[in-house]
């Protein structure tokens, strides 16, 4: 198991979206298959989606048709978030909700409680945005204008299938943490301060992603070590080898360098807006093995 027995999660925390429609305009980006590598490479864990869409969709998603059914993920027990995915979701951002509640402050960051938390939508096949339509073809993302983390859980299959990482429950809890983290930037004003226009391998849009790496492995980090007050036990069993690679296996498959060389057959890093696949796995470690908010300055190092 990855959450400890005992374990128990309330309700309420992630909405659930079915029916939703949304196709074409935010994610078509004027349609085509090249039009969907480019949200592949760009949007793929993170970064700006709304770079991609503005002008096609307004900012306000449009498009679909039908009526979007809409719910919430009831409580979980450990056990379950360790067999079902929408669960592990609930579970997951209930104890990242808990370790920056505590994180921000101690770092001498302050952040109005009620804005610590971002929005957590899973939705299936598509959905309306504040920054466009969403399909599962975009993959996970944190929108800005909505404070919100969309994701389609089918991405955690593709993710493994076509991406080539090993999968895992840790490796599917990577991805929600980066996104969380870039709530945080959004909260602490690093979304403002970044020119998240440019690109390249030096570039600050590279420099945003690699610090939401370096967040997500903060809160693996400290997650096996924190006890739930709701339950009295650690949120997370203390973490394996093997979950480690698992997480280290998802931030690869989701470098520039990989993701360029599956699809063009080549490499360009003046392209770069995530960074490379070494740069992701080492700043995850940085955040897991140092344990510092302050450790995943990325703007202030010299070499990513």
């Amino acid at each position: 198991m990855t959450f400890q027995d005992g374990g128990r999660f309330e309700g309420g925390r992630v909405t659930s979206r079915r029916g939703g429609g949304g196709r074409g305009r935010g994610v078509a980006v004027g349609g085509g298959i090249g039009s969907l590598v480019l949200v592949v490479l760009v949007v793929l864990l993170g970064g700006n989606p709304a770079q991609l869409f503005a002008g096609v969709a307004g900012g306000t998603g449009g498009g679909g048709s039908g009526t979007e059914q809409v719910a919430t993920v009831g409580e979980c027990t450990a056990e379950q978030a360790n067999a079902e995915r929408e669960c592990r979701l609930s579970a997951t951002v209930q104890a990242l909700d808990a370790y920056w509640a505590r994180a921000l402050p101690a770092a001498g960051l302050d952040v109005p409680e009620a804005e610590v938390q971002p929005g957590v939508v899973e939705f299936a096949e598509a959905t309306q945005t504040g920054c466009g339509a969403a399909s599962a073809a975009t993959g996970p993302f944190y929108c800005p204008p909505d404070r919100a983390i969309y994701l389609d859980l089918s991405f955690y299959d593709v993710l493994s299938s076509q991406y080539g990482a090993s999968g895992g429950p840790l490796a599917e809890m990577y991805v929600v943490a980066h996104e969380y983290g870039h709530h945080v930037q959004q909260l602490t004003g690093v979304f403002d301060r970044a020119d998240r226009s440019g690109t390249g391998d030096d570039s600050d849009s590279v420099r945003v992603e690699l610090q939401a790496d370096c967040y997500a492995g903060l809160w693996a980090g400290d997650a096996a070590t924190t006890v739930d007050p709701d339950t009295g036990v650690t949120f997370l069993e203390p973490i394996t080898r093997q979950q480690l690679a698992d997480a280290l296996s998802a931030a690869a498959a989701v470098g520039d360098d990989h993701l360029q060389q599956q699809a063009t057959g080549g490499v360009d890093p003046d392209t770069w807006t995530h960074g490379s696949s070494e740069q992701r796995q080492r700043w995850f470690t940085v955040g897991y093995e140092q344990g510092s908010v302050a450790a995943c300055d990325t703007f202030a190092a010299t070499t990513l």
